[in-house]
């Protein structure tokens, strides 16, 4: 199994368009030790040419340019994209749709409440009805495994997350199972797994369980504390109020990370605020102590 980094960012990316903090101010100077990243999005296969896409951020064409093993490689129009599984339905996880509108219909795994999601509040999948059309995959959310027709030799498995649906949405304020999933994606032919969820804002039992289970965790890297946004003047929620598990302190993500063994570990969805970001910093030091990886564009992860 290979996995490709396409953006390991949080919304925004980083450096954010109108953001002067600490980090993105040093980034635009070259006055720091790191890289810049685009919004969170990954891709994963088994044969290097037929590729499943998960969430598609507004920077999804730079991010396949990036890519030469996604790009057309058979006639006048092609792609390496044969199936697209959203987690959420987070403006910063589905506008890139819109970028793909040229083409064949888009067949899109996703739960109920994020097609209702995106048909109502942010009605894209409407939109793309008069392009290329929507070919729409209702996935389960009780841990049910599912393939996907084209992608060889992988089985998923959906785990609900506690989580609100975005803003934007309708039930913003009535939480519903599968407005947040994490995925374990298994290869058949080799048993080996990895747990996906960029969005992790409590360590539920079964998420735990399905950690424990995984050969690597690619998981939420948005914040080290708690207060980071608030503490910066940013922002007046802390990261658990938006759904985000901060790496530092009692029960956080690196205690999390710690408790499961001997496995890949890596944080991804990194926000521009996040220490991390800085290779230098006591922070980066501290993960890689801990047998912690920082995702960054273009990582490549095989199995």
């Amino acid at each position: 199994m290979k996995i490709r980094v396409l953006g390991a960012g949080a919304g925004g990316g980083f450096p954010q368009w109108n953001c002067n903090c600490h980090n993105c101010a040093r980034i635009r100077r070259n006055a720091m030790n790191g890289k810049p990243r685009t919004q969170s999005s990954i891709a994963v296969s088994t044969d290097n040419n037929n590729w499943l896409l998960f969430n598609v951020s507004p920077d999804i064409r730079a991010q396949l340019e990036a890519f030469p093993a996604i790009q057309p490689k058979n006639g006048i129009r092609d792609t390496g994209i044969k199936a697209i599984l959203l987690i959420d339905s987070q403006i910063d996880h589905s506008t890139g749709l819109l970028m793909l509108r040229e083409g064949k219909p888009l067949e899109i795994y996703c739960t109920e409440m994020v097609k209702q999601d995106l048909s109502t509040g942010f009605p894209i999948f409407n939109m793309l009805t008069h392009y290329c059309g929507v070919n729409q995959h209702t996935i389960p959310t009780d841990g049910s495994s599912f393939t996907i027709p084209g992608i060889d030799d992988l089985r998923f498995y959906s785990q609900a997350l506690l989580s609100k649906a975005p803003p934007y949405s309708p039930h913003r304020y009535d939480p519903h199972e599968g407005d947040n999933i994490g995925v374990i994606i298994e290869q058949i032919s080799t048993g080996k797994k990895v747990f996906y969820s960029p969005g992790l804002g409590e360590i539920e039992p079964h998420v735990l369980s399905a950690m424990q289970a995984a050969d690597c965790v690619l998981v939420d890297g948005t914040f080290w504390t708690d207060d980071e946004m608030v503490a910066q003047g940013i922002s007046h929620k802390h990261a658990r109020e938006i759904g985000h598990l901060p790496q530092s302190g009692e029960a956080g993500m690196i205690e999390v990370l710690n408790s499961l063994g001997d496995k890949r570990k890596i944080l991804i969805h990194i926000n521009n605020t996040n220490p991390i970001l800085d290779e230098d910093s006591e922070p980066f030091k501290q993960l890689a102590d801990n047998g912690i990886e920082v995702a960054y564009d273009g990582m490549e992860i095989d199995l």
